[in-house]
């Protein structure tokens, strides 16, 4: 069976995306969920070489491993190779929407995620509650009967607000 990945994008690939990656490939793990694969990329990666002290403190708490990650600059050969890609904002689905793979992380939880850059160890924390909330849903809503094979794409929504 071929494998299905989950590409989630943020801005930088340093703060919220690695955060998602690590909390999905965990709940994928807790489901028994195979053959699907969580990575993530930054729209604006270039140059930036670690993951956040504060994404990495809040997987440390959460005793998730990320140990294996490294910032990655998106390309369109990762978005074509995706079977979904999440970006945690309309705008940054916005600057994807001629690929039909891509959502915004509202589309699929009802919630963006919104960018902790810059802020306090407790906006962090709020980040990473909200995102292992949405890798619960974005589990539950892809791989309904837990399995890959039967993966299901939804239906895009018309964002309602601005």
């Amino acid at each position: 069976m071929k494998r299905k990945k989950v590409l989630f994008v943020c801005s930088g690939n340093t703060c919220r995306s690695p955060m998602a990656e690590a909390m999905l490939r965990a709940e994928l793990k807790k489901r028994k969920i195979k053959f699907v694969d969580a990575a993530s990329a930054g729209a604006f990666a270039k140059g930036n070489t670690a993951i956040s002290e504060n994404s990495a403190a809040c997987l440390d708490e959460r005793r998730l491993d990320y140990s294996k990650f490294h910032p990655r600059q998106l390309t369109h050969k990762m978005i074509e190779a995706s079977f979904i890609v999440v970006c945690m904002t309309w705008q940054l689905k916005e600057l994807l929407n001629t690929f039909p793979n891509v959502y915004a992380m509202e589309e699929l939880t009802g919630f963006d995620i919104p960018d902790p850059f810059g802020l306090g160890m407790d906006a962090y924390r709020k980040t990473a509650e909200r995102l292992s909330i949405a890798a619960e849903r974005i589990a539950a809503l892809l791989f309904p009967d837990g399995s890959a094979e039967n993966a299901v794409l939804p239906a895009h929504k018309v964002r309602t607000k601005k």
